[in-house]
């Protein structure tokens, strides 16, 4: 596996976490303008769990959703999507910097290094598919309810959290696919072009035994 490679997929793996741990807490999953109205709130947003207000005078109130089964199907599946994501980011950081090859966590043995980072890489993936149903599943319901004449409730706008969050479910797809197939490359490259000791050893005795056929037939 290439070290440069190694590198760039762990950086874009540790980048794309740490913008899921900022996609979650924001609170802009999804704005409302009210601006120009009579009405005192002037804008309106959410996120997987809690709605906000703000004022005219800047004053912002939030309320915390009260209960989980009273919230719509997509915020729960997106909420668990997003906490997966988490988790499955934080194993391929590990993993990854494990299977490095500079790291001295799995020793000298460079095949193992090489299915741990590939299994990094596999986490990567994992983050990343998560990240990217979970904002674009919540994307679509807010453009579904905008874009529907008959919704009678409030509607919202995407907000800033979502572009964050494919941003981030694009990295560390990018990064996971780093690994994954510079993983399988450097596989193949090394069962090609480096011999183990046994076939060296093998090879150095047929050929000992070889000149010494030779040497013995020569004075015959």
């Amino acid at each position: 596996m290439d070290p440069v490679i190694e590198v760039v997929a762990l950086i874009l793996g540790f980048v794309s976490w740490v913008m899921v741990g900022v996609t979650i807490p924001n609170r802009y999953w999804k704005v409302s303008s009210l601006d120009g109205t009579v009405i005192t709130t002037s804008t309106l947003y959410e996120n997987l769990w809690m709605s906000c207000a703000t004022d005219s005078t800047g004053v912002h109130n939030c309320r915390e959703f009260p209960s989980l089964l009273a919230l719509s199907g997509y915020i729960q599946a997106s909420r668990a999507l997003m906490i997966a994501a988490v988790v499955a980011g934080s194993f391929g950081m590990v993993a990854t910097l494990i299977g490095m090859q500079c790291s001295k966590a799995a020793g000298d043995n460079y095949v193992l290094k090489g299915r741990i980072a590939g299994t990094g890489g596999v986490f990567f993936l994992l983050q990343g598919l998560c990240t990217m149903i979970s904002v674009s599943w919540y994307a679509a319901n807010i453009t579904q309810e905008f874009f529907n004449p008959l919704y009678p409730g409030q509607k919202y706008e995407i907000g800033e959290a979502l572009y964050i969050g494919w941003a981030s479910g694009v990295l560390a797809i990018c990064g996971g696919a780093c690994l994954m197939f510079s993983c399988k490359l450097g596989t193949k490259e090394k069962a090609y072009y480096q011999p183990t000791r046994e076939t060296v050893y093998s090879a150095s005795a047929s050929r000992r035994d070889a000149q010494s056929t030779y040497g013995r037939n020569a004075y015959v």
